[in-house]
């Protein structure tokens, strides 16, 4: 990619000689006038070089209604020579007048989205995964836009969805515990890596990617069912390692607390009684039924 890219004869974008539409537009009646003048010359006089002449200034004038163009704003017109060759590009919105024997490509400098397919790919632990992202993008060199590339609309599409799948193939879906960045959990880590690679495709066409974001992220639907279990198993244990920590923790402040206000004396085998019941009270998902030990009548 990188020799290929550097065999590419890039060309730099630079400024148009132009000069003002209505100064041109002056020039342009008189040269009508003075073509009318030497014509009615002819016809008084039937002079010959006359008619030339006025001929010569018809067709001057004629070729020279070539040269008027319009310049939007946040737009360029690339200029480029009968021959080929690149004249220059006008940014300036208005009313302009130039070479008429050049040819005038209108390049939109406006932001725009792509917003691509939903792309199945695999991402870095293998599981196969729907994505698709959306993309801010604007032309900022309209020279490389238009000569270095041969179609800088279709070459956003392609090298951005390109990009997508580059990107789906370096992170994971999900990270249990949230130990390392995911897709799913890293949006602005992920968004950084997106525009990123985007640019780095993009920047041959003279494109910049002010946005690069996911728009759609969910599990292939032949493992999505699968992925779903395994969400709900990591969340019910999660949930349980918490109430299993707050459960042993109360359990010892009440032990705790017995022991210093010497409320009750325990020994083992009565504290490990305690505990169970305490953890089973404390754990258990149904409400505990207590059982009231009146003691023994003997």
């Amino acid at each position: 990619m990188q020799a290929a890219h550097a065999s590419i004869d890039r060309i730099v974008e630079r400024p148009a000689a132009k000069i003002n539409g209505f100064l041109a537009v002056l020039a342009e009646v008189a040269v009508v006038a003075l073509t009318g003048y030497v014509f009615w010359r002819f016809t008084a006089s039937e002079d010959w070089p006359l008619l030339i002449a006025a001929v010569l200034l018809a067709l001057l004038a004629c070729l020279g209604l070539g040269g008027f163009f319009v310049v939007q704003p946040n737009a360029a017109r690339v200029l480029i020579f009968l021959g080929g060759r690149y004249t220059g590009t006008v940014r300036d919105d208005g009313f302009w007048w130039t070479n008429p024997l050049t040819v005038k490509k209108h390049v939109s400098l406006r932001v725009r989205n792509f917003n691509s397919e939903r792309l199945k790919v695999n991402d870095a632990h293998g599981n196969p995964i729907e994505i698709a992202a959306v993309v801010v993008w604007r032309v900022v060199d309209a020279a490389e836009a238009v000569f270095d590339v041969e179609d800088y609309k279709g070459f956003v599409a392609v090298q951005s969805e390109t990009a997508i799948r580059a990107l789906a193939s370096r992170f994971p879906y999900d990270e249990p515990d949230d130990r390392g960045s995911s897709l799913r959990g890293s949006p602005d880590e992920v968004a950084d890596a997106l525009r990123s690679e985007v640019q780095a495709r993009l920047s041959v066409a003279g494109v910049e990617v002010t946005e690069a974001r996911l728009s759609h992220l969910a599990y292939a639907p032949e493992i999505a069912q699968a992925m779903l279990r395994r969400q709900q198993a990591q969340a019910i244990i999660a949930a349980r390692t918490k109430i299993v920590d707050g459960a042993v923790g109360m359990v010892e402040m009440a032990l705790r607390r017995l022991r210093e206000e010497r409320v009750v004396e325990l020994d083992e085998d009565k504290t490990a009684t305690m505990v169970n019941n305490l953890l089973v009270a404390l754990v258990s998902e149904r409400e505990a039924q207590p059982v009231i030990n009146a003691g023994s009548i003997y």
